[in-house]
């Protein structure tokens, strides 16, 4: 029997493509299962041209079949819809937007609110925690679960790093042996998505400059700035306001400084060190647990950090001091993000199909 997914995601200028990255990397799992996949997206006018078929990320496949929900990230899905198992992917969802969804089968992509409780399948792969043992199991209810699995009422619920899911292409680039971080950082680049809707690019901009100008760091800088930036580029500074096929530029780098979306995860699963800033609390704490294994060098919420004390920390990181600490974060990075996250979602969705 053919099963049909319906992936439902969202873009704005806060939520930027990596949903979408998120998606495609779901569907191409979904169809070596066998199965078809409907993408439903709502959002800004990227959503309506990936409502008309264009690869606006320039980077694997879309679906066959892709619905434009228009604006509103609350948008039903409709009764035409067809769909065996829907995964809501959009960063907030409401009970009323699930309970419409039914009688599909209903997971979702975290979810920090109540919606979760209207679900049968829930995705936490920050938010409970990121390393989790897979023994010993537990009874609940007369359920059988591993640690890393919960229920709470009639959702199933499935935490940690296994389901963190990286770009498509990302498993072909992944190196077999952990990249040797070199005494100094000498080329970085900064990205804070297809949007920067908080215009962190200009503040690592001023960041870096200072750094260059005090002479305390005199490497190659490239920044995607989709807003463009104010002031005279500093020596060895490039400026693009959009770049294709981000991930497979990301091995050319010494480091990454970025937000905590695919872009984060695709450089962990790469083996290149990365400097990141949340844009909200959510994306903040994120990157705490990330943090807490040794896997990124979060500088906290961006739009509020303090310029002068991430000059500081930048500098010493960049530096023959952030040798060990890098290479540390390499090892864990890819120790984390193996690339199969992915496929792992595609397989528990599966699975939800059958019962």
């Amino acid at each position: 029997m053919t099963r049909r997914l319906i992936l439902r995601i969202h873009i704005d200028p806060i939520l930027g493509l990596g949903h979408l990255t998120r998606a495609m990397a779901i569907h191409e799992e979904w169809r070596d299962l066998g199965g078809i996949v409907t993408m439903a997206i709502s959002g800004d006018d990227r959503a309506r041209q990936v409502g008309r078929g264009i690869n606006i990320l320039q980077t694997g496949e879309l679906p066959a079949n892709i619905v434009d929900l228009g604006e509103d990230h609350l948008a039903p899905l409709g009764e035409k819809l067809e769909g065996d198992i829907v995964l809501f992917d959009q960063w907030t969802s409401s009970k009323e937007q699930i309970k419409e969804a039914f009688p599909r089968k209903i997971a979702l992509m975290e979810d920090d609110g109540e919606a979760y409780e209207e679900a049968d399948l829930l995705f936490q792969p920050y938010l409970e925690g990121i390393v989790w043992p897979d023994h010993p199991i537990r009874v609940k209810d007369g359920i059988k679960l591993k640690p890393h699995e919960d229920i709470r009422g009639k959702c199933h619920v499935l935490c940690g790093a296994s389901y963190i899911v990286a770009s498509p292409i990302v498993r072909t680039l992944r190196s077999k042996r952990q990249p040797e971080q070199p005494l100094n950082a000498q080329k970085i680049l900064v990205t804070f998505g297809g949007s920067d809707a908080a215009g962190l690019a200009q503040k690592a901009f001023d960041i870096l400059k200072n750094l260059h100008q005090e002479g305390r760091w005199r490497g190659s800088s490239t920044i995607l700035a989709p807003q463009g930036i104010r002031g005279d580029l500093f020596s060895g500074c490039t400026v693009h306001t959009s770049v294709t096929q981000l991930c497979e530029k990301i091995p050319h780098y010494d480091v990454l400084w970025c937000s905590g979306g695919v872009t984060l995860i695709d450089s962990l699963c790469l083996g290149t060190p990365v400097i990141a800033w949340g844009q909200n609390e959510r994306q903040v704490q994120g990157l705490t647990e990330l943090g807490q294994h040794g896997a990124c060098f979060g500088l906290g919420e961006g739009p509020s950090a303090d310029s002068r004390t991430v000059e500081d920390a930048i500098e010493h990181w960049l530096g023959p001091e952030g040798q060990e600490s890098r290479q540390e974060q390499v090892a864990a990075g890819m120790g984390l993000i193996d690339g199969l996250g992915a496929m792992r979602v595609a397989k528990e969705l599966w699975k939800l199909g059958e019962k």
